[in-house]
């Protein structure tokens, strides 16, 4: 079984950038997809970025050019590099095993205007 467990988040200033990880635990690594998703109060959870087990990616509208997907199969970790945050970036950001229940605990991320 596939756990999952996000770090990264904090608080940083509009305009500023930060760096989430996703360490999973399992010898599949290679071979599984992970998405980012992220979650505000009173919101359903909205899909954020995604990336195959070959390495493509995927994003929302709302991060295409400012978020990053990547991949580290040796360190069995997925990164989210996010630039040029913006408020409405705040949310609690949590990673996901394609198609699969399998989420990790969440990592805040706070965004001051």
């Amino acid at each position: 079984q596939v756990q999952l467990v996000e770090s990264g988040g904090g608080l940083v200033q509009a305009g500023g950038s930060l760096r989430l990880s996703c360490v999973a635990s399992g010898s599949t690594f290679s071979s599984i997809g992970i998405a980012w998703y992220r979650q505000v109060p009173g919101k359903r959870r909205e899909f954020v970025a995604g990336i195959s087990s070959g390495g493509v990616t995927n994003y929302a509208e709302s991060v295409k050019g400012r978020f990053a997907i990547s991949r580290a199969d040796a360190k069995n970790t997925v990164y989210l590099e996010m630039n040029s945050l913006k408020s409405e970036d705040t949310a609690v950001y949590y990673c996901n095993r394609f198609g699969t229940p399998i989420w990790g605990q969440g990592t805040q991320v706070t965004v001051s205007s």
